[in-house]
């Protein structure tokens, strides 16, 4: 398996390459040069395995040889078995045809979990291998930070930088990430929002310099990695009701796109997927390119989903290489000028995606009602973003016969601020395992929106280190 990237100007890599260097140095992202293809056997096949052995058979030809079968199948062991719940990812019937997929039994009680418990052991194999040591940076609207310092925390060849906006993530959030005091664990909170984080990790990766020859590594979901771990969880989930004999559609909250492509890649690989809805909060510049075409940024607005308060959805640039024919030029091109004036894709790629894709857009008050209604009928309380997802399937699937899966992507303790503005005054308590949390001895620094006062502090951490 060979990967390339969206800009079309960078070396094709292996699985192993492409997971140590994340961002491509043409500024793209890295995907599989072909998709590889799972036939109505293979899936059916599927049915009743655990998790760790179904994850083996559809990761397996993105991993290609860089990993011996044996030691990848004791990753994904070590990987899984790290979770709370024995399925992994539980689905649950809300009603005669829709079905909530959870995602939060891991560690941090967030989807993240499913790729980044991988990924931080990938990283560690890769590294070992080497006789390297890596340094990690990372941005964060709340969830992926805490759930990639659960997944390095151990790892004897990297060290951690997570950015995340100062006072935009909710307490739990960023309590799971500064309260966890390894050596190896850096957090820094910045003076702005997501997208100056995202955009100064990007900066680092372009030049690197001043790391003084360190590897820099991604855990963001620009990382292939993180996409192809979450690709499992669609096909263990449509297989339970009913794929490959029947289609499936998904309801998927979505900010960065990652998650939402994975679901494309399923389809890609042969998963018979009716529709992806794309559900997102007020900030709406997915919905509002999949439902008008209207490619453009707006100001951010922060609200009670915060992880997904982002105004540019970084994975949207893997849909549209795949749309686009893999022209990279083009893609570049076209995010040249989507950096610089309101744009739109192009009129045959839009028509493309709006055969697969449908979108959805719900404001805050949209979502304490949601929230409210989804318990009083079916007995689950839904985290901010999950309600966004479960509005969508009943507003927008297209037909009664086909089973919606809608993706719950968050413990509801993580978000206690929406919990009680819906009406639960209790809050939702916190798992046995985190009932200390708000009480442990947090560690963080807060510096400004600034990249050489970011990298000037990660080169000094960095220093400190190496003694």
């Amino acid at each position: 398996m060979r990967y390339i990237s969206t800009r079309g100007q960078a070396p094709a890599l292996n699985f192993e390459e492409v997971v140590l260097t994340g961002l491509a140095t043409d500024g793209g992202l890295y995907v599989p040069e072909q998709f590889p293809q799972m036939s109505k056997d293979d899936i059916a096949a599927l049915a009743g395995l655990p998790y760790a052995e179904a994850a083996f058979r559809i990761m397996k030809p993105f991993v290609g040889d860089c990993i011996p079968e044996a030691t990848f199948k004791k990753i994904l062991q070590e990987t899984y078995a790290s979770f709370k719940h024995d399925a992994v990812a539980p689905l649950k019937q809300l009603d005669s045809n829709h079905f909530l997929l959870e995602l939060f039994h891991g560690p941090t009680l967030a989807f993240k979990d499913v790729a980044l418990q991988l990924l931080g052991r990938l990283l560690d194999h890769f590294l070992a291998k080497r006789g390297e040591r890596g340094v990690i940076m990372g941005a964060t609207s709340g969830d992926t930070g805490s759930a990639a310092i659960e997944g390095c925390k151990p790892c004897t060849h990297v060290d951690i930088y997570i950015l995340h906006p100062h006072n935009r993530v909710s307490e739990v959030q960023r309590r799971q990430m500064t309260t966890v005091l390894a050596p190896n664990v850096h957090n820094i909170a910045v003076e702005g929002d997501f997208d100056d984080c995202q955009a100064m990790v990007k900066a680092s990766f372009a030049d690197q310099s001043f790391l003084k020859g360190q590897r820099l590594i991604a855990v963001n979901s620009i990382n292939w990695a993180r996409i192809m771990a979450q690709v499992v969880y669609y096909f263990t989930s449509a297989v339970a009701v009913g794929a490959p004999h029947r289609e499936v559609a998904f309801s998927v909250p979505s900010a960065n796109f990652g998650d939402v492509f994975a679901g494309y890649v399923a389809y890609k690989m042969g998963l018979p997927i009716k529709q992806l809805i794309v559900a997102t909060n007020a900030n709406d510049i997915l919905h509002r390119t999949l439902n008008d075409n209207d490619f453009s940024k707006k100001p951010l607005q922060p609200t009670l989903a915060p992880s997904m308060d982002i105004v540019v959805s970084s994975n949207f640039e893997r849909l549209l290489f795949d749309l686009y024919n893999q022209d990279g030029q083009a893609i570049a091109d076209l995010l040249q000028k989507f950096n610089q004036e309101p744009t739109q894709i192009d009129a045959s790629a839009w028509s493309k995606a709006r055969e697969l894709f449908d979108s959805f857009s719900l404001d805050d008050a949209g979502i304490l009602k949601v929230i409210k209604d989804a318990y009083e009928h079916t007995g689950e309380l839904l985290d901010p973003h999950t309600a966004t997802a479960y509005l969508a399937s009943q507003q927008l699937a297209k037909d009664a016969s086909t089973p919606i899966i809608s993706l719950a992507t968050a413990h509801p303790a993580k978000f206690e601020e929406a919990v009680i503005k819906a009406g639960f005054k209790q809050g939702a308590a916190l798992p046995e395992s985190m009932s200390d949390l708000l009480e442990r001895k947090e560690s963080y620094k807060v510096l400004p929106a600034d990249l050489q006062a970011i990298q000037d502090e990660v080169a000094r951490q960095q220093l400190a280190s190496r003694g």
